[in-house]
């Protein structure tokens, strides 16, 4: 095991579970994109292109919307006004014809969004299992968990829950991962595996949207930084 509790997390061959798109084709395409609820305008005219390989960061104050843009990109919220396309899907699309696109996404939210009644060791295996297609190694160990993998989820501190959220996502590759704050409530050692986790997504023809408050954090993995500010989407300051 390394200095850092963690096991190479290179070690664990994570199954592709997307069907490559045309390669000249945006994963996410937004023109003119606005969202709205109950009377209050969160985000309005958002253009947005991300290509295969491009890890880009997004900054901003709290309550800008990058919260909003991402589950937007997840396709779990449907735009009010423009168009958009996501792994080639209409973002306005019928509900039942984005469910083979939300499996080509993985989105890791602010807050651990997990069983929490589950053990650690379920919460990785229960994803798995409905994938039917089982980890190469063990995520858990990977991610210097092993020895508490039967600890409930309610039992675990805030930066285990996150190492199990990145445990899961040892298991497969996204096409798209969109990353909320990934390094809040873990210790600096786990810096690394934040890293393994989007190299890995870019290296096999996907991308990254990476929202934080400290684009240091993200170092120079950003291939772009963008900004949420007055509920669009700008190039940020330098």
């Amino acid at each position: 095991m390394a200095d850092n509790g963690l096991v190479s997390a290179s070690r664990l061959r994570g199954a592709s579970f997307y069907t490559p798109l045309v390669s000249d084709q945006p994963l996410v395409r937004l023109v003119d994109v606005g969202f709205a609820t109950s009377g209050s305008v969160i985000l309005h005219r958002v253009d947005l292109t991300v290509e295969a390989g491009e890890i880009v960061g997004i900054s901003g104050p709290n309550g800008a919307g990058k919260t909003t843009l991402l589950r937007l990109l997840a396709t779990l919220l449907r735009p009010t006004s423009g168009s958009g396309t996501v792994l080639g899907a209409d973002t306005g699309g019928r509900p039942q014809d984005l469910v083979r696109v939300r499996r080509q996404i993985a989105l890791v939210g602010h807050f651990p969004a997990l069983w929490p009644e589950l053990t650690l060791r379920q919460n990785v295996d229960l994803p798995a299992g409905l994938r039917h297609d089982p980890p190469d190694g063990d995520p858990l160990r990977a991610v210097g968990l092993a020895g508490v993998a039967g600890v409930k989820a309610a039992q675990a501190s805030l930066g285990m829950q996150r190492r199990v959220e990145f445990a899961r996502l040892l298991a497969w590759t996204p096409r798209l991962l969109l990353l909320d704050e990934p390094h809040a409530g873990l210790d600096e050692s786990a810096g690394p595996l934040v890293d393994h986790l989007v190299t890995r997504v870019t290296e096999g023809d996907g991308a990254v949207v990476m929202v934080s408050h400290n684009p240091n954090r993200a170092g120079s993995l950003l291939t772009r930084s963008l900004s949420v500010t007055a509920g669009t989407v700008v190039e940020a300051p330098a």
